[in-house]
């Protein structure tokens, strides 16, 4: 290949690059077939709708558990899944627990072939797109458990005004950045159990690991119900994909400091703007990076 062809095909890749930067969200795949909107029935149930509501480019599954004795006054539980994006395996190990405390479980599945190798479409909450560019609110993922509760709301003779939700490892993520970034009156208790890295309540960095710049004051934040869970075991980089960047060992040298560090800010800085401080920091013993015990010490809580 002579100089004139390198420089022209090196133009040709600069230029598809480019352009799938600007275009690349609409390539990606939609998601499952929307599913005809009926009742969540007893027992097992999955249905599909579009995870946005102003856009039809993206469908999310969600599954669904519900115990024959389930009335609309008992409560809902949102079941967040791990980096693997299983939602039915999260769903199943909830199953005997709903059936013992009458939950519903609910429980999104944030699909992505990807997933291996992108996080911001999930856990960091979708505010940024995978080139760094800013998503529009309506696309967050934080936004898609309010239109999976409107959707569940306009299609079942009960109403779902408030519900707690879990999740763990990545599933964690998403739900402690979900208090800090979309605290919305609709959650009750929060539960964030083995979070692999954390997004600090303060703005001396950049998103995932620190506020965005334009973030609202935390009081509504540190109001919430937020329980920090961590498994005391969880001290070593063996179970899961634990991030190891530069501004992840920051927080610490596994979860377990991560959490810790996590919870002491917020109530520094708490305790600094005399504001009102809900958060609780719960260890768990003899625990690991576990989701099944996980998930058992986080049932105490409901």
């Amino acid at each position: 290949m002579n100089k004139t062809s390198f420089s022209i095909a090196w133009l040709a890749v600069l230029l598809f690059i480019l352009s799938g930067c600007s275009s690349y969200k609409y390539l990606l795949p939609k998601g499952p077939e929307i599913t005809v909107p009926q009742e969540i029935p007893t027992g097992y149930n999955a249905f599909v709708m579009n995870a946005y509501k102003h856009s039809e480019r993206k469908t999310i599954r969600v599954w669904t558990y519900k115990p024959s004795k389930w009335e609309e006054h008992n409560k809902v539980l949102f079941v967040m899944h791990g980096m693997g994006r299983n939602a039915k395996d999260y769903l199943d190990a909830w199953v005997d627990i709903a059936e013992n405390k009458n939950l519903l479980l609910i429980a999104p599945e944030f699909h992505n072939k990807f997933y291996r190798y992108t996080t911001n479409d999930y856990q960091d909450g979708n505010l940024l797109d995978f080139f760094g560019s800013e998503n529009p609110k309506e696309e967050w993922a934080f936004q898609v458990i309010d239109n999976i509760l409107e959707h569940i709301n306009n299609t079942n003779p009960f109403t779902v005004n408030t519900y707690n939700i879990f999740g763990h490892s990545a599933g964690s993520q998403f739900v402690h950045r979900l208090v800090l970034l979309y605290p919305t009156d609709k959650i009750d208790i929060a539960i964030a159990a083995n979070a692999g890295v954390y997004t600090f309540p303060d703005k001396t960095g950049k998103y995932p690991y620190y506020l965005p710049e334009d973030h609202q004051p935390l009081a509504q934040s540190f109001s919430k119900n937020l329980i920090i869970l961590l498994g005391e075991k969880d001290n070593n980089n063996q179970g899961g994909v634990l991030n190891e960047s530069k501004h992840a060992m920051i927080q610490g040298e596994n979860r377990l400091e991560r959490g810790n560090n996590f919870y002491k800010v917020g109530k520094n800085i708490a305790d600094k703007q005399n504001l009102i401080f809900n958060w609780q920091l719960h260890q768990v013993p003899n625990v690991g990076h576990n989701k099944d015990l996980m998930i058992k010490a986080a049932s105490e809580f409901l």
